[in-house]
């Protein structure tokens, strides 16, 4: 692996992966191929020494010739807010199908190996009062146009491995948290409504339930994948750490200093999923990876990052306040 195109590589995981990667492979050349939508900035790359191209996944012409540049392409490019998608669906479509589609056909033809990031949302939900998990014979039921977006690319890349023999495998991870996260996600949102003297906001009654992992650890493990991985395969990643929306809101209160019952109630979100819980057994037995960090050490390290860089998150704050405004969320 001396060539890797990290697509999406200017957004949350997919920039926190790059500085990842060259401290891990410092002789690695890293291409960022990134469409800087608002939920990518070019910023997150400070610091490290990568190729950037501002450009659209679904532009064939552009990524085939990336491709064909290449050992290795890690897909992180996607439209990834479930609010975004229920209040339109099209840019889903076309980022998260369409812009993979084109991605395959480029691997394809130059036959490159591919990692496809994806989510554990295609699986639907979980019952509260369970102790399922979901594991990687899960069958898809995804919730909404998000969830089905990425379960549509994840049957894209199943086919193509299956039809084509492109040399590709899957993840399906938790909920991330971490530095460079943008402020619509509900970690940041709250933070920073707490750093700003606002009350955070908690859907409907916040019994819903998330397995939280920091996004260093995600990233861990999709390294150990690319590395050890079989082709063909899927692979969960998660902490195994899981919590209510109401204990997160709770959790940052304390850690922040403030009164833990001091957050605004508003509307749930349409189909709101209850539970995920991802069951990592074959992550961590077949290639031996476990997570480094304990939820409450990350969730501090995260109020810290996001406390001393107001300048990288104040810019998104008043625009996406006032998109949930309209939601009325």
């Amino acid at each position: 692996m001396r060539r890797m195109l990290v697509t999406g590589g200017a957004g949350f995981i997919g920039s926190n992966f790059v500085h990842d990667t060259l401290r891990r492979f410092p002789d690695v050349e890293v291409t960022v191929l990134d469409l800087l939508t608002y939920a990518g900035s070019q910023r997150n790359l400070d610091g490290v020494p990568v190729t950037f191209v501002h450009g659209d996944i679904c532009d064939a012409s552009l990524v085939d010739g990336l491709v064909a540049a290449t050992d290795v392409v890690v897909h992180f490019a996607a439209e990834s807010h479930v609010d975004n998608s229920l209040n339109d669906p099209s840019p889903f479509i076309q980022t998260n199908i369409v812009g993979t589609f084109t991605l395959l056909e480029a691997v394809r033809k130059h036959e490159v190996r591919l990692h496809h990031i994806s989510t554990d949302e295609v699986f639907g939900d979980l019952p509260l009062d369970s102790l399922e998990q979901f594991t990687e014979q899960t069958a898809y039921d995804p919730s909404s146009p998000y969830s089905a977006s990425k379960a549509s690319s994840d049957m894209l890349v199943r086919a193509w491995v299956r039809s084509y023999g492109v040399q590709a495998t899957i993840s399906n991870c938790a909920n991330n948290y971490g530095s460079y996260q943008h402020v619509e996600k509900l970690i940041p949102r709250q933070i920073t409504n707490i750093l700003l003297g606002d009350k955070p906001k908690l859907y409907g009654a916040g019994a819903n339930v998330r397995e939280w992992t920091h996004v260093t650890d995600h990233n861990s493990a999709v390294h150990r994948i690319i590395t050890a991985g079989q082709i063909g395969e899927t692979y969960l990643i998660g902490s195994g750490d899981e919590r209510s929306n109401q204990q997160i809101i709770t959790q940052l209160l304390t850690l922040m200093g403030q009164d833990p019952t001091a957050y605004d109630h508003v509307p749930d979100r349409p189909g709101h999923d209850l539970r995920y819980s991802n069951n990592t057994t074959k992550l961590r037995t077949e290639l031996g990876w476990t997570p480094r960090y304990d939820f409450e050490a990350g969730l501090a390290a995260t109020i810290t990052w996001y406390r001393e860089n107001a300048a990288w998150w104040k810019p998104q704050k008043s625009s996406t306040e006032a998109k949930y405004k309209l939601l009325g969320r």
